[in-house]
């Protein structure tokens, strides 16, 4: 989806901006490439800047509620310095790195409901103009699609995935808000957990994952939450039984009490296991054999069957409609939080 607007600053006759980004899902961490097309107006202007700024749709939450919001995460100068003349046409290529921790919008070409947008900004005489507006679509990393896998063969479901503004506290993170992949259990842990979240906490050598489960009560007892993280390296992705090893994740977050002051190492695996993560701030928190090769039905599988494993396909159609609604809302300004400080 590209639109274009004719710089309002500028008023009538002003240059116009169409960023085009290349097709295709981009990884975290990983090249955004395009290009900014610029058409020249009723006369000569001096661009002195041309900026691209990452925005994403955040919710934060308070004690009396909970409020939405656009929040800027990074920004790149990919041009300027130059005159654009009356009526010509000049392309400005760009290639930059997304953060590590980018969000994921889609897995198997299915929409999560993550809105996240490329702005461009052109700096023309002094005068600034958020001119071009863009969706990022943002795909998994092997790491995160062998998690997500591992938990639809277990047989866990796909429930929503948002963007939660605040930290994970006792972690690296360094983006202003975290995603939340929320997950249905799987029938052998649905007696213990209402749900689980899990957030992936990228960087250029690894990976922390958050996972915080919503556990039942008994008659004795409420239930409560339970948190705890894992961190693995890229370089685990093809020696791991993905599936075996997430299990067991699951089976310690599910049993996990008191002991968030433990650290521990799992040699066998490649792992560690951390115990003293927290939410801060504002809200909460394919099998791979050991010579790499995939088995069993997998995700994929499991979207298309849209019964089992995580069924991101049985909301896909409604997603992606929201999705092209906030991005217009992106459009229409969204000024009263605009600043991302909700």
């Amino acid at each position: 989806m590209v639109f274009k607007r004719l710089l309002g600053s500028l008023g009538v006759g002003g240059p116009m901006v169409d960023t085009v980004l290349a097709p295709g899902a981009v990884l975290p961490g990983g090249g955004l490439s395009g290009e900014v097309r610029l058409t020249g107006g009723g006369a000569d202007f001096d661009i002195e800047h041309i900026t691209l700024e990452l925005v994403a749709r955040a919710e934060a939450e308070y004690e009396d509620g909970e409020s939405h919001g656009t929040v800027a995460f990074d920004r790149y100068v990919v041009g300027g310095g130059f005159r654009l003349a009356d009526g010509e046409h000049r392309s400005v290529p760009f290639t930059v790195n997304l953060p590590w921790e980018t969000p994921i919008t889609e897995l198997y070409g299915q929409q999560l409901g993550i809105v996240l947008g490329v702005r461009t900004e052109l700096s023309v005489a002094g005068a600034k103009d958020k001119g071009d507006l863009d969706t990022l679509t943002v795909g998994p990393l092997p790491a995160q699609e062998a998690v997500l896998e591992a938990f639809g063969q277990l047989g866990f479901g796909f429930k929503s995935a948002d963007l939660e503004y605040g930290r994970v506290g006792g972690t690296g993170q360094r983006l202003p808000f975290y995603q939340e992949i929320e997950l249905t259990p799987a029938p052998q842990y649905a007696h213990a957990v209402d749900e689980i979240e899990v957030t992936f906490l990228a960087t250029p050598g690894g990976m922390e994952v958050i996972l915080e489960a919503d556990k039942r009560g008994g008659l004795l007892s409420s239930g409560h939450d339970a948190l705890t993280r894992f961190t693995v390296s890229h370089d685990d992705v093809p020696h791991h039984n993905w599936k075996d090893l997430v299990d067991g994740w699951v089976r310690e977050l599910i049993g996990h009490r008191s002991s968030y002051g433990s650290n521990s190492s799992y040699g066998q695996v490649g792992y560690s296991h951390h115990g003293d993560a927290h939410h801060g701030d504002h809200g909460h928190h394919q099998e791979h054999h050991h010579d790499g090769r995939r088995s069993g039905p997998g995700l994929g599988t499991a979207i298309a069957a849209g019964a089992a494993g995580l069924a991101v396909g049985v909301v896909g159609g409604m997603v992606a409609a929201e999705v092209v609604d906030e991005v217009g809302d992106f459009l229409e300004g969204d000024d009263e939080d605009e600043s991302g400080e909700d």
